[in-house]
């Protein structure tokens, strides 16, 4: 059942494919990450084809390493978790990376409308807190209000989203992502959820239950404008 819309006190976003446009840093750290493993003795064979970590964009990693080179040992997965982490800082320092259009102008403008703003991502948390530390949106989001299962260590983002709104007081909010879990994540809390219908890489059919969709990030002014 939809949830009414009303105005929030608060937006929960999403990071990969909603607001970052996650392959212009993820791919060149995933192609470099099995040059590596391939260096390291870790792994035989050609790199796995792109599509299945663009495919896996919002899953837990742990997820996404076993649709990428399920044959291999945990022990492997967790040494691509250290290096594809590693090449993505390095990557974000040398200013690779970029936002999708339109996302710092809206973010301001939403919290110039009193509205707080937080995030809940599946990433690890090094990384959620360097992507918004270097495309400068710090300042935007709640102080302590960067969620990240890889820093909480929750098997849900309904999970995380629950322990965000709990501990910082927030009665209502939207929640605004890309994939099935951020639908999921919010209507388990009973927040509104913005479907964003833009990065293209999830499945048939996964904003189908957002309660409204958007195919511009900047349309989330016009809709708190209008509630």
């Amino acid at each position: 059942m939809a949830i009414a819309i009303t105005k929030p006190e608060a937006m929960i976003f999403d990071l990969d494919g909603t607001l970052f446009q996650t392959e212009t840093l993820l791919l060149p750290a995933y192609r470099a990450t099995f040059d590596r493993l391939r260096e390291e003795g870790l792994y035989e064979g050609e790199t796995p084809p792109e599509k299945y970590v663009l495919s896996g964009l919002g899953m837990l990693l742990e997820h996404i390493w076993q649709m990428v080179m399920p044959e291999v040992d945990q022990a492997v997965h967790r040494r691509a978790d250290e290096l594809l982490l590693k090449l993505q800082i390095e990557g974000m320092e040398r200013g690779d990376g970029k936002l999708y259009d339109g996302v710092a102008h809206t973010l301001q403008g939403l919290r110039s409308r009193g509205i707080r703003l937080f995030i809940a991502s599946n990433g690890l948390e090094d990384y959620v807190k360097g992507v918004i530390r270097y495309q400068g949106l710090e300042t935007l989001f709640e102080p302590g209000g960067l969620y990240s299962a890889g820093e909480y260590r929750t098997r849900s983002k309904a999970d995380l989203v629950r322990m965000l709104l709990d501990r910082h007081g927030v009665s209502s909010a939207w929640m605004v992502g890309d994939r099935s879990s951020d639908v999921e994540a919010g209507h388990a809390n009973g927040l509104f959820v913005v479907g964003c219908d833009y990065a293209g890489f999830r499945k048939e059919g996964e904003l189908d239950q957002a309660d409204v969709r958007i195919a511009d990030f900047s349309e989330l002014l016009k809709l708190v404008d209008e509630t």
